[in-house]
């Protein structure tokens, strides 16, 4: 294939791969490339992008105008305040972090903070197995991207973290969790070692809580990857799995 097919070849394959996420989320009318593509993001959030693919993941939650979103393990607010601006004026995303979130995130998220697309972001530094403030209940979409394995190293009761997200959603409303792929067999065993969690084990702990698997997502797939490396030195492309659960 000459490198003029290819490349167009390569732009329809994005085109199907969008449209098939927003259909998930039945978001026709949110333009996710133009959330992306705002001018007043960060160089730094730019950079990200190329590891995130923010258009596809966007598209995938369903976030929309006026929703109500628990932004779980939110860290330093790169994927806060993408939800905030796909939600706008109308809409309140929760950013979720342990009172004992590292000082760096915490610095940076407070700096992000103060930016105006971070305007309908409300602060949330609660424990994660209690994650929900009192009164914050029929949310429409709760995120958890690359920080559900860090809680299989913390001190958490996930049984009790994924009931209090069940408990927070609206009947029918989306748990979308991204996380980076462990080998077959692993569990939990390389979460503090090499930040992964097999994905197997998270759908089953996921499930436990009442949750419906409803779509997976694998626009952050790397098969190439052999799931045996930390993800912070990758030599190939982390694999990556987005699951999109609804409570029924």
């Amino acid at each position: 294939m000459d490198s003029e097919l290819l490349i167009s070849a390569v732009v329809l394959a994005g085109a199907a791969s969008l449209a098939a996420c927003a259909g998930v989320g039945k978001n026709e009318n949110t333009d996710y490339r133009a959330i992306v593509a705002s001018a007043d993001r960060s160089e730094a959030d730019r950079q990200t992008d190329q590891r995130r693919n923010p258009e596809l993941l966007l598209a995938f939650t369903g976030a929309r105008p006026g929703m109500r979103v628990l932004d779980m393990g939110a860290g330093a607010g790169y994927s806060t305040e993408l939800l905030a601006r796909a939600v706008g004026s109308g809409g309140t995303v929760y950013a979720q972090d342990s009172p004992g979130v590292s000082p760096r995130a915490k610095e940076r998220f407070d700096e992000r903070a103060k930016t105006p697309a971070m305007r309908n972001v409300v602060r949330v530094l609660r424990d994660y197995d209690d994650p929900v403030p009192p009164g914050v209940n029929d949310l429409d979409l709760i995120t958890f991207f690359f920080a559900y394995h860090d809680t299989a190293f913390m001190s958490v009761d996930r049984a009790k973290m994924n009931r209090a997200l069940f408990g927070a959603l609206k009947p029918g409303g989306a748990l979308v969790i991204a996380d980076h792929s462990a080998l077959a067999g692993a569990g939990t065993s390389v979460a503090k070692s090499l930040h992964r969690i097999e994905e197997a084990t998270l759908r089953r702990e996921i499930e436990a809580a009442g949750f419906r698997l409803a779509a997976e997502g694998d626009f952050l797939r790397h098969r190439e990857d052999p799931r045996d490396s930390i993800v912070f030195r990758p030599q190939v492309p982390v694999d990556e799995f987005v699951l999109r659960f609804i409570r029924p």
